[in-house]
């Protein structure tokens, strides 16, 4: 394990900073409704001819599940059908549970995700190539006071989300990096004002530091907004989060079209 610039620790050799990638995808957090989102985006930049299985990928929370679902292939059908427990839920490992239904014991090296280290406050990079996805993606979505934190290796861990629901500076090793950022931006308010605020100065920090690389940002736009609703807590309503994916996809075809011609 090492630290790298921006209090970030790695565990493992993550692939997403192991060298200059041509694409990097960040998938960012949002409860059941974050997951939802960012697997209709990714599968819609997919079918358009946007590399995105192929390409290493960062995971915070909700976005932990959808970098390990598409890395697998599973079906986002199969992945929409599950009940995901009720908030608060008190019992330990009832997120690992469900996500070892759908990703078993499986790693894969081309994910990574972001989980902070309970009770040091470090937000740590988790290699899915040495970690277990199923427990990489509850570790990072173990919201405090929502679900108890998530134990890798002897060690406790709660949602990346609590430092940042992207982690954008540890996605620097790409030419191109395209973040998926469910909760972002005026149109999610009030859940996303703060959120858009804190990922703008990240992505003003990364092209500062990369001018010479390309990010893209994709959020959701009124109509996917509009299903979230205005209670925190409906993010992690699986009824209300379903309809999301065709909008999601049908946006992830379009941001398609602007990536590979831009």
């Amino acid at each position: 394990m090492h630290t790298r610039p921006g209090a970030v620790e790695l565990d493992g050799a993550p692939a997403i900073v192991e060298r200059v990638h041509p694409l990097a995808m960040v998938y960012g957090g949002g409860g059941v409704f974050g997951m939802v989102y960012c697997l209709g985006v990714a599968h819609g930049l997919a079918a358009a001819g946007v590399p995105v299985a192929t390409a290493p990928a960062l995971g915070t929370s909700a976005g932990a599940w959808a970098a390990s679902a598409v890395a697998l292939g599973v079906d986002a059908a199969d992945l929409m059908a599950l009940d995901f427990p009720h908030v608060p839920n008190p019992r330990r490992g009832a997120l690992a549970a469900i996500a070892r239904m759908y990703f078993g014991d499986a790693t894969h090296h081309l994910v990574s995700v972001s989980a902070v280290r309970v009770p040091s406050g470090r937000r740590h990079i988790l290699d899915g190539g040495r970690y277990p996805l199923a427990d990489l993606a509850a570790a990072s979505s173990s919201v405090p006071v929502l679900f108890p934190p998530h134990v890798i290796d002897g060690h406790s861990y709660v949602d990346g989300g609590m430092w940042s629901a992207t982690s954008i500076d540890a996605a620097t090793a790409a030419e191109h990096v395209v973040v998926v950022a469910p909760v972002a931006g005026p149109v999610m308010r009030p859940i996303g004002m703060g959120a858009g605020m804190l990922l703008g100065r990240e992505l003003g920090s990364w092209r500062r530091r990369h001018p010479a690389h390309h990010i893209t940002f994709i959020r959701p736009n009124h109509a996917i907004a509009r299903m979230a609703g205005r209670n925190p807590l409906g993010l992690f309503d699986s009824a209300r989060a379903r309809p999301v994916y065709p909008l999601a996809f049908e946006q992830g075809t379009r941001m398609a079209a602007q990536l590979l011609t831009g």
